[in-house]
């Protein structure tokens, strides 16, 4: 049962990364784009139907986390407390910049506009500074309590997540418009992609050699999602190559979600270390059988209705965004 719920929480957590990834990235890359206000609003408008769906995957992680895993989620949430924080502040400002810039016809928009950059590229780090600290361990007492040490948590392995994180959000925002934004775009798009190939590549290489000496205890199952993203990111290219772009866009989703894979089958069924030699196992972070019990009526059905509502909104909006699309932002 705790090796079940483990998945469904990895299963949520994957699917949030493989599809507000394009979010952040798209974000990130709005500068990049031409400034004319039509151009920017078919530029968001690409993630219209999808920008707030992608985002309940999130909230769905989050409540299976608290309700299976609560002594993990206390656990993760003390040692990372300053991460946390400002990967909140990041979430909230992208998420409000985006719905209210477009609200006033005729005002301006341009500090709505810097939140979206700055909120998307303070989330992306904030989740690669995240991540990091987790494969590395967090600073940690050996009884699991906070050490206090919050400049460890920017720790040059972590701040190349960071780094990375940037890279392959928006490698995959890219991607993402070279298949929904406006015909105008898909160039740009295109050419934007390809030049945040290297960058991904470069993380990819520079994490997995340093960590193969930085790290000790890394399963099977840790080194196949290395090997996985190394295919996914080969796998976007190829799609670049051969103008499948839906093709790449898959790709590049299953490598924003190979981070958060990696996290959950690293060191299992240890799912938390320090280097203090604290480590917790999935068994003593599960509630009880009670709970358990509980969460079995509601979170399965819940998870089924949130993958066909996400697949029926990619099937009513696979086109590209054109003249007549309705812009939600």
């Amino acid at each position: 049962m705790v090796t079940f719920w483990w998945g469904v929480l990895g299963l949520l957590t994957c699917g949030y990364f493989a599809l507000a990834g394009y979010d952040y990235g798209v974000g990130m890359l709005l500068p990049a784009f031409d400034a004319d206000e039509r151009r920017r609003r078919q530029t968001l408008g690409a993630l219209g139907p999808f920008f707030l769906a992608n985002e309940v995957w999130l909230v769905a992680a989050v409540g299976v986390l608290f309700g299976a895993f609560p002594h993990l989620e206390g656990r993760v949430f003390a040692g990372a407390y300053v991460l946390v924080v400002t990967l909140l502040l990041g979430l909230v400002t992208f998420t409000a910049s985006m719905q209210l810039r477009s609200r006033r016809p005729g005002a301006p928009r341009g500090a709505w506009t810097a939140g979206i950059v700055g909120g998307a590229l303070v989330t992306a780090v904030s989740w690669g500074l995240f991540l990091g600290n987790l494969v590395t361990g967090l600073p940690l007492t050996a009884g699991g309590s906070p050490s206090g040490a919050v400049l460890a948590l920017f720790n040059p392995y972590a701040v190349v997540w960071g780094l990375g994180f940037v890279a392959l959000f928006c490698l995959q925002g890219a991607v993402f418009l070279a298949v929904r934004a406006p015909a105008a775009l898909t160039g740009r798009a295109v050419r934007l992609a390809r030049a945040f190939l290297p960058p991904a590549v470069g993380f990819l290489v520079v994490a997995t050699g340093w960590g193969l000496f930085a790290l000790h205890g890394v399963t099977a199952l840790g080194a196949g999602v290395v090997v996985l993203a190394f295919l996914a990111l080969g796998s976007v290219w190829l799609g670049l190559a051969l103008k499948r772009h839906r093709v790449a866009l898959l790709a590049s989703m299953v490598l924003s979600a190979c981070p958060a894979l990696l996290i959950g089958t690293l060191r299992f069924p240890a799912i938390l270390v320090a280097d203090s030699g604290y480590a917790l196992t999935t068994d003593q972070a599960a509630t009880s059988s009670g709970t358990f019990a509980v969460l079995t009526w509601f979170a399965p059905p819940a998870v089924v209705l949130l993958l066909v509502v996400q697949w029926l909104t990619w099937r009513a909006h696979r086109a590209p965004v054109d003249q007549r699309s309705l812009l939600h932002f």
